[in-house]
């Protein structure tokens, strides 16, 4: 008669505890991607506001609404879909490339070394979502609650887990209120009395500034 063999339960507890440390390892290292985008998420909104502030510090204008854009900087265009020099980013944040204002603060911005990328394309945020900045007010339809400054950073494609995140981070943590706020993607929140961000579900960020 064959003698059978097994594990033995000390073996059996070496095991288990290689495969939790497997498990945690992975998990930790999910964490760490995930806070690091949300920390390149948050640092579009922060860049994006910095870019601004110095330009009009350099050239006392406003990118995108700059009248003197083609003197100030090499290669820049003028905007033909508001009114020049009136210290507004006339257009959608998340206008295509052409002379939107809100297309052409992109440009201005880089054009003056600013900020990174090709002055002939859109921004994109980490996720590859739009990226972009407009003046609040008339034409500003994305979050009607968000009323507290002169422009909106606006950034596209955002988990619902990543936006509380950023909103917990900048802000007060509840996603309409406050100066950052989220709509669900895609379209405005006009209609939208509360959010409840679903983790997965992708939103509209925008901050006022």
């Amino acid at each position: 008669m064959k003698k059978q063999t097994g594990f033995t339960l000390i073996e059996l507890a070496i095991v288990l505890v290689i495969i939790g440390l497997l498990l945690g390892g992975v998990l930790r290292g999910q964490e760490l991607i995930n806070g690091a985008r949300v920390t390149n998420l948050t640092r579009d909104f922060q860049n994006t506001q910095v870019y601004l502030y110095t330009y009009q510090d350099r050239f006392r204008a406003i990118p995108g609404d700059d009248a003197q854009a083609n003197n100030h900087v090499p290669g820049g265009q003028l905007g033909t879909n508001g009114t020049l020099g009136n210290a507004r980013i006339e257009g959608q944040w998340n206008s295509p490339p052409g002379l939107n204002e809100a297309f052409l603060f992109w440009q201005h911005v880089r054009l003056a070394n600013l900020a990174p990328g090709n002055p002939a394309l859109a921004a994109t945020n980490t996720n590859g979502g739009a990226l972009g900045i407009q003046s609040l007010g008339a034409g500003f339809t994305e979050i009607t609650t968000l009323v507290n400054g002169s422009f909106a950073i606006c950034s596209g494609g955002i988990l619902g887990r990543d936006a509380l995140q950023i909103d917990t981070r900048i802000d007060d943590g509840i996603p309409d209120t406050g100066s950052i706020q989220a709509s669900a993607a895609p379209g405005p929140a006009s209609t939208l009395a509360a959010i409840n961000l679903a983790p997965a579900a992708q939103y509209t960020v925008c901050m006022a500034i």
